[in-house]
């Protein structure tokens, strides 16, 4: 026991001393980078070309196989897009085994697989890795491409496209492509819905029989396999695809960068908020000097929360969720982009931010402690990633396709610690393009494009052009539409009172319940209920998952909310608000005077009134049918903004079927399933 007793003693001592010699008002010095020892893949190549790389670990019972098909990017012409539907088209079952046992097996499996038109991807337990490989294979080498399914996946990609039509991300991602690599180049072509209409299933089985070939293809293995025993079922399963030698084509270049700072601007009447992005091409590839460096570099302008960008933009101004700035490091054509999604009413100031912190990192040295913590953020994700047995073989497939050292990824920590403020500054100034870069903002001209005009850059003032949704030049939009002289907000109030039933049938309803859905994600469906009275009472709730996510009640006199579990009651002015525009038609309230008749606008290529509600809303009415067809908000959470279509008369009176919503990059279209008109609402609904 003294024994136990003194030893204990002795170890609280050393204790004592080891911590008296930290003198704590000193940060602790930066160890050595940790020496990083990869395990190196087995390797072995079939006849056909078939390139396979074997990760054994033993950890879990599981086995993953990823198929990439390396070739050089192709231009698809006036059939763009034929390459996603084979991709889609892939995987629904083969010549061998129907569509759906393919997927019956699968499932019950308890497996994952799933294809796109340059590979594929499968994982299983490894006791079932043979079977799976060996569906993968068939499906690799005997795909199911019938016109049934062609034509299926014809039509949602058709739906998705005209989904996406009033999409401000998806038009800022398409032009902003278009105009840095030019169209005739594979990254800048875009798909339509000319396009997918003119391809066909020859297409898709040509596409196939050219490209879609083992002779430039990786299959990367990881998992709970044996060496010996997984070359076996390879060579056994993918020998017989066959190869297409003849897999050759040329790259484009990609369009110039601009000879001067300029923006590029599309009109998107509907938008209620900007995408901006400053964008210039890059000759950056992974085996380069600089890639290390220029990640520190980006890291620190918008690679991350603390970053030069997101802390302006979000934090200090709030314009925005989030800024951000990405470099790339493709073998054929690369872009720096900086830039974020932001209120109207800050378009032109975010611009202005932008530039002016991309200019800051080119002109003053980073500080010693922005660098120390973007290596951190990259030795740490690096470490963890190393746990991750796909990561090294995603490593190990990186350094045969991209032409990298062997000890690419054994020196990589060594030479992230080695970068130097003087690095950063550098890789600023020769890759982040100010002085030849375009600026493509996407959103409401008639709000924001007077303020864009007064931007200047390095004492220059910055030229606009413009473009439509498809990136050919336009000239600039009109938005001085002549309003009559005899039309003030009264009249338009009354005539979309008269166009939805007329002021007699509204005043014969008493109540309102509506049920609607909108899909929350592929497969999960959101639904709303909502009622209304004449007596000031409104109710609504949203539901997902079975689960009440939101809820707002008004009894007439008060009202609370509840969200995620959460309840909040509401105050006298919110209270009043919500009655305003909670009652079954809003508009005959505001016929009492407090709005504005502000112009005539473009919404979706239709002319509106303009009117203003209040300082967060605005209201949009169709200036032929006197419909209300927009409705636009600024809550403190951001801009959100409703469009009302497919209106149908139920009980005498008109109401929109189709309403869809808009909230910072969230969109949901909510369809309405069934309108009551004084029926299925009593006062218990609103206790």
């Amino acid at each position: 026991m003294k024994t136990k007793i003194l030893t204990i003693l002795t170890l609280f001592l050393m204790s004592l001393g080891a911590e008296a010699q930290v003198d704590r008002s000193k940060q602790p010095k930066a160890g050595p980078a940790p020496k990083i020892a990869l395990e190196v893949p087995g390797e072995f190549e079939l006849p056909n070309g078939l390139k396979v790389l074997v990760v054994e670990n033993h950890k879990l019972p599981r086995v993953s196989y990823s198929l990439t098909i390396d070739n050089k990017p192709v231009k698809e012409g006036d059939i763009a897009g034929v390459s996603g539907l084979l991709g889609s088209m892939l995987g629904n079952g083969t010549t061998t085994i129907t569509k759906d046992a393919f997927n019956e097996e699968i499932d019950f499996l308890g497996a994952r697989m799933s294809f796109r038109y340059n590979g594929g991807y499968a994982s299983s337990l490894s006791k079932y890795s043979d079977r799976i490989l060996k569906l993968m294979a068939d499906a690799v080498k005997n795909p199911l491409l019938t016109e049934e399914e062609f034509q299926k996946e014809k039509e949602k990609a058709i739906e998705g496209l005209k989904s996406n039509k009033k999409s401000v991300d998806a038009v800022a991602s398409r032009v902003g492509s278009a105009l840095a690599y030019g169209t005739h180049h594979p990254y800048g072509e875009f798909v339509t819905e000319e396009t997918i209409s003119k391809a066909t299933l020859n297409d898709v089985k040509t596409f196939y029989d050219r490209y879609y070939t083992p002779s430039n293809a990786y299959l990367v293995v990881v998992g709970d396999v044996d060496y010996t025993t997984i070359e076996r079922q390879i060579k056994n399963y993918f020998s017989s695809w066959e190869s297409n030698l003849n897999v050759v084509s040329t790259v484009p270049e990609a369009m110039p960068n601009v000879k001067y700072t300029q923006i590029s601007f599309v009109d998107m009447p509907n938008a209620v908020q900007s995408n901006i992005s400053l964008t210039s091409n890059v000759d950056l590839k992974m085996n380069d000097p600089d890639y290390h460096a220029l990640l520190i570099a980006n890291k620190i302008l918008g690679g991350g929360f603390n970053s030069y960008l997101n802390m302006n933009l979000r934090e200090a101004h709030g314009y925005t969720y989030g800024a951000r700035s990405s470099i790339g490091a493709d073998k054929y054509a690369s872009r720096f982009k900086a830039g974020a999604a932001v209120r109207n009413a800050v378009t032109d100031s975010a611009v202005v931010e932008t530039l002016k912190e991309i200019k800051r990192i080119k002109e003053e040295p980073v500080s010693a402690q922005a660098l120390e913590n973007a290596k951190a953020k990259y030795l740490g994700d690096f470490v963890l990633a190393l746990e991750n047995p796909q990561n090294i073989a995603r490593y190990a497939l990186n350094i045969k396709t991209n032409d990298l050292p062997k000890d690419f990824y054994t020196t990589y920590l060594s030479k992230i610690k080695a970068v130097t403020i003087e690095d950063v500054t550098r890789v600023a100034n020769k890759y982040f393009g100010t002085d030849s870069a375009r600026i493509v903002v996407v959103g409401k001209g008639s709000e924001v494009l007077e303020n864009l005009e007064k931007i200047t850059f390095n004492g220059n003032n910055v030229p606009i052009k413009y473009y439509d949704a498809y990136a050919n030049p336009v000239e600039k939009p009109n938005y001085n539409i002549e309003m009559p002289s005899d039309i003030d907000a009264n009249t338009v109030l009354n005539k979309y009172i008269n166009a939805i039933g007329g002021k007699a049938n509204l005043d014969k309803v008493n109540s309102v319940f509506i049920t609607a859905e909108a899909e929350l994600q592929p497969g999960m469906m959101m639904n709303l209920e909502l009622k209304k009275t004449a007596k000031n009472q409104f109710a609504q709730e949203v539901i997902a998952m079975g689960q009440s996510m939101m809820k707002t009640v008004i009894d007439g006199e008060t009202g609370y909310s509840i969200m995620q579990g959460q309840r909040t009651d509401m105050n006298a002015d919110d209270v009043k608000k919500t009655q305003v525009e909670g009652s079954p038609f809003p508009e005959v309230n505001y016929l009492n005077g407090g709005v504005t008749l502000e112009k005539i606008e473009d919404v979706d290529g239709e002319k509106a009134y303009r009117i203003k509600i209040s300082e967060e809303q605005t209201n949009f009415y169709s200036v032929e049918t006197g419909l209300k067809i927009k409705e636009e908000k600024a809550t403190p959470m951001g801009a959100s903004s409703i469009t009302f279509t497919e209106y149908q008369e139920v009980s005498g009176v008109k109401f929109p079927f189709k309403m869809n919503q808009t909230m910072g990059p969230r969109k949901f279209d909510f369809i309405v399933k069934e309108i009551k008109v004084n029926e299925g609402v009593t006062d218990a609904d609103f206790d």
